[in-house]
């Protein structure tokens, strides 16, 4: 990803809150020298200095076969906001966007262990929905494990995070106010978020 220097994110954990924010990320592996994309949800977590990628796929999409043959990117983007000139001090400028997004690289492996994968399914159900714990729970093992042979569930450790925020930290103080000021009286959602995020620089 082309990350100028003042759009890094260089703090792990700033990324991977990002991440845990935005968790429904896309997934991109190679086949047959083709890149092949899926969405999925994930859970990201950081265990002894590392960071854990862990997600699953139906045993029939096509992505399954060849996931952990090499280096997959997973994409963690989600707010973004149109930038007009009309905000900036100097008649003299051009439109942009403000955004940001994190890519995470790392060889995914295959998570086998019938144990494992029910772990797995339940860390991703408390992530995302708690209040079905309860139900989970009492639901048949036979069950549970059918649902097992119909996925992929793998893991991924991240060997490379790059991350960026492009949030005009290379404009001027007066036209960076001025822009989250108009962002965050706006009705749009993934504005006000952009505005959150630069207030936060």
């Amino acid at each position: 990803m082309y990350t100028p220097k003042h759009f890094q994110i260089t703090d792990t954990s700033e990324a991977v809150a990002f991440m845990q924010r935005y968790s429904f990320a896309t997934l991109i592996s190679i086949n047959d020298n083709l890149p092949i994309a899926a969405h999925l949800p994930f859970v990201v977590k950081e265990q002894e200095g590392k960071v854990i990628l862990s997600s699953h796929l139906a045993k029939p999409n096509p992505q399954s076969d060849d996931l952990t043959h090499g280096t997959a990117l997973v994409i963690f983007a989600e707010p973004h906001a149109y930038i007009a000139p009309k905000h900036y001090e100097k008649e003299l400028n051009v439109p942009t966007w403000n955004y940001l997004a994190v890519h995470a690289y790392g060889k995914p492996v295959s998570v086998n262990d019938e144990h494992q994968q029910l772990k797995a399914l339940e860390e991703m159900i408390s992530y995302y929905d708690a209040d079905y714990l309860q139900q989970w729970a009492g639901l048949p093992i036979e069950y549970k494990l059918k649902l097992c042979k119909g996925i992929t569930v793998f893991e991924m450790e991240v060997t490379d995070l790059q991350g960026k925020k492009k949030l005009s930290q290379n404009r001027s103080a007066i036209d960076k106010q001025s822009i989250t000021t108009a962002l965050s009286n706006s009705s749009n959602d993934n504005e006000k978020i952009i505005a959150e995020y630069m207030r936060k620089e």
